[in-house]
């Protein structure tokens, strides 16, 4: 019996464009059927789509039991067009069973699942990342290291042993001093499996740490409604926690920046406790001052915030808070700025970072009264940092003697730069181990510290089951 080609009925076949360019059967690379429907927009559009998948190592199957996976384009200008696309979706499912669905009928996605449920992805018109990326979940494409002209991990600027994790772009916070949503928009944040595939491949390419970063990482998946994706043969929420959970599984470090304290950050301490993910986590308080917090429209501006923060620690005693506040913002007063003094020594915030209030383009906050006079700005930044010295040298004081592990980042003829769990690269402390000039860059080490200082801390090698 001759395989059925990829082509719908004879009715629809006046608008169906074969795209079987095919490969030799014998080459181990993941196949692709393609059934293009309607004008010849879409088969641009489904050119460009088989062009990327090309570019990647994918090859377009001559039939449907050839395909690991069949992308129909389809055609939603007439009832009788949408029809027909529902007519070659449901032979595509038939014949293969794995089906991904776009182009303009993509937009009616209600009505394409309640005809066909079991359809692995939906998108609209033009989207050509989407449907890739969908093709990706359904069949990885396989990386060629004597073909390919990037490594599977992508091109990266950061040191090896290294790298930033991107969760979601934009954000749905108005805070009144900031213009990134006007920049990059709403929260869009990446499946959960996408976010997980890429960390895989960069732990597999030799990466030791890696930095979650977004806009507001705890409020990863809400735009998504946590929606669920296939992992590792089961489903993964896009949710912080459950993400949280994953990257815990991939035995490197996994460091979050960028984390509002909403209520459910309290769920992925035990995490930190458990040594899944680093005990660290990149709040951006801002303030501290109710009244300051309220002009800055700043989410998850709790009172107690303070409090969550020693309950936190009592999970998990390990656990270092670093933040960025801002002094000379519109209205601030004296007492404001005491109050937040006050607050940063209750805290115990590891690591601060802070900034004299600017007046950015664009910022509602510009429009604000009380203006702070630029010396009085600058006044409370030394003082702000003064008591911060305070705060981290004690904590760094009371890691003298004890046994830490670290990770390389460089070495020179004085000995290693180091960092702890503590600390993320760039921003924080560092750990010296002086004369230590036998350690590698990305070289994970056991060591015992010695001496502290303000911000940084000193240390010798130790045996590594000491």
């Amino acid at each position: 019996m001759a395989k059925p080609s990829l082509k719908v009925s004879a009715k629809a076949s006046a608008k169906v464009r074969r795209l079987a360019h095919g490969a030799d059967p014998a080459t181990p690379t993941p196949k692709v059927g393609f059934v293009s429907l309607g004008c010849p927009k879409a088969l641009v559009d489904s050119e460009r789509i088989i062009t990327k998948l090309r570019s990647e190592g994918y090859t377009i199957a001559r039939d449907y039991s050839g395909a690991d996976v069949v992308v129909v384009n389809t055609c939603g200008f007439l009832d009788s067009a949408k029809k027909e696309s529902l007519d070659a979706i449901g032979e595509a499912m038939n014949a293969n069973g794995r089906v991904i669905v776009t182009g303009c009928f993509g937009v009616e996605e209600n009505r394409i699942r309640e005809a066909h449920p079991g359809v692995l992805a939906v998108t609209g018109p033009h989207q050509y990342e989407q449907v890739v990326e969908a093709v990706h979940d359904a069949v990885p494409p396989l990386h060629d290291p004597y073909v390919d002209l990037v490594p599977a991990e992508g091109l990266r600027l950061t040191p090896r042993h290294y790298a930033y994790l991107k969760i979601s772009e934009g954000c749905n916070n108005r805070c009144s001093f900031c213009i990134i949503p006007s920049l990059r928009g709403d929260l869009a944040s990446r499946p959960s499996n996408h976010v997980m595939s890429e960390a895989e491949r960069l732990v597999k390419a030799g990466v030791k740490e890696l930095l979650v970063i977004s806009q507001d990482t705890s409020a990863y998946g809400l735009d998504l409604k946590y929606a669920e994706s296939p992992w590792k043969g089961a489903p993964l929420k896009a949710r912080f926690l459950d993400l949280s959970r994953a990257l815990g599984e991939l035995g490197v470090w996994v460091r979050m920046h960028y984390v509002y304290p909403y209520p459910h950050v309290d769920d992925v301490i035990p995490l930190m406790a458990e040594g899944k993910i680093l005990p660290y986590l990149d709040i951006p308080f801002q303030h501290a001052s109710p009244a300051v917090l309220k002009a800055m429209r700043r989410p998850a501006a709790q009172e107690k915030t303070a409090e969550r923060i020693r309950r936190w620690r009592e999970v998990c005693p390990d656990l270092a808070i670093r933040s960025t506040f801002i002094v000379g913002f519109p209205g601030e007063t004296e007492e404001d700025f005491a109050f937040l003094l006050d607050w940063l020594k209750e805290a115990g915030i590891n690591r601060a970072g802070c900034f004299k209030y600017e007046a950015v383009e664009g910022a509602k906050a510009n429009a604000l009264e009380g203006a702070v006079p630029d010396e009085v700005k600058e006044e409370r930044w030394h003082r702000f940092m003064a008591a911060q010295k305070d705060v981290s040298s004690a904590q760094l004081e009371s890691k003298v003697g004890s046994v830490i592990d670290v990770l390389v980042d460089e070495v020179d003829e004085e000995g290693a730069i180091a960092r702890s769990k503590w600390d993320a690269p760039e921003i924080d402390g560092n750990v010296f181990l002086n004369g230590d000039v036998q350690a590698k860059p990305g070289d994970m080490l056991r060591v015992k510290v010695a001496a502290a200082g303000d911000y940084d801390l000193w240390a010798a090698r130790v045996a590594p089951d000491a």
